[in-house]
């Protein structure tokens, strides 16, 4: 049974992840449910088959979010809008303009489609569109939460973590433009929800603390798109995590096995893998409970 928060308790939900808890479904996807004061966001809905079943089997009612967020356009993070919109019409939708662009993988000469669903998009568009917020810049959705916009580039050992392209040829590389971040603001620091960071987690958290006059990042939770980084990337992110000295990591879907390795030998325990069910309730005297489904 779910307990009811104060008003200085944020509890985040691992609603979709590639790995899940007992009961629940797994697949390549990422979502979060987040509740803070009186408010309900759901950042980013994964491909779409395990959210409402997961919502269900934790008892959570979508319908009742304020707010959704779409990290950036790809299809395992924007699949559920098909099921979600329909039974959620006054919600807030704030997502990228770039994140209904056409864009592609390409390995080996393999093309994979990373856009969003068409099914996807349709609901998008059906949706009320006085309550579709594209975000470029900036953007405060409550007293303290708040999303990124567009990061800034900074660091030279970070990329946007594959062969992204925005057209079948492999000649326009894509930057992925429309990653976003969400950042929750706490008495011990900022709470950050990445969905790939394909921004780059060291440039994301660094914009965080730009646009929160320098707050101490408390804790980093999502998916760190380090699986196919070599040990170049994966040293100086480590080394950056270590100076800006989280207290809680919670590395999810596209991080990687070697990256969750090798984050947990520098962190031991302050660095927690998530999975689906997993829930996290923050309070404002600097302590996190974790508990699994």
């Amino acid at each position: 049974m779910r307990t009811t928060l104060t008003s200085r308790q944020t509890r985040i939900t691992i609603l979709v992840d590639n790995e899940a808890g007992g009961g629940l479904v797994a697949e390549h996807g990422f979502a979060l449910w987040l509740e803070t004061g009186a408010k309900r966001f759901l950042f980013d809905t994964g491909q779409g088959a395990a959210l409402v079943k997961n919502a269900h089997t934790l008892g959570l009612d979508l319908a009742t979010a304020d707010h959704l967020v779409l990290s950036h356009g790809h299809y395992d993070h924007t699949g559920g809008l098909t099921s979600l919109l329909p039974q959620a019409r006054h919600l807030e939708v704030h997502c990228h303009p770039g994140a209904v662009n056409p864009r592609y993988a390409i390995r080996n000469r393999l093309i994979k489609s990373l856009q969003m669903q068409s099914e996807a998009m349709m609901a998008l568009d059906r949706f009320p569109q006085e309550q579709v917020h594209w975000v470029q810049q900036p953007a405060q959705l409550c007293e303290t939460v708040g999303l990124t916009g567009p990061i800034a580039r900074e660091t030279i050992f970070e990329d946007t973590g594959g062969p992204f392209y925005l057209d079948q040829t492999g000649r326009r590389p894509d930057p992925v433009v429309d990653d976003l971040a969400l950042w929750i603001r706490t008495d011990k620091g900022l709470i950050v929800c990445v969905g790939c960071a394909h921004a780059g987690l060291v440039n994301t958290l660094h914009h965080v603390q730009r646009l929160n006059d320098g707050r101490r990042i408390r804790a980093v939770i999502g998916g760190f798109h380090l699986l196919n980084a070599d040990r170049s990337r994966l040293k100086p992110t480590i080394e950056a995590l270590h100076l800006l000295a989280p207290d809680h990591l919670i590395p999810c879907h596209c991080t990687g096995q070697d990256a969750v390795k090798a984050l947990r030998e520098t962190f031991g325990n302050r660095c927690q893998p998530g999975m689906a069910g997993m829930t996290c309730l923050f309070d404002q005297i600097g302590l996190m409970d974790a508990s699994q489904a």
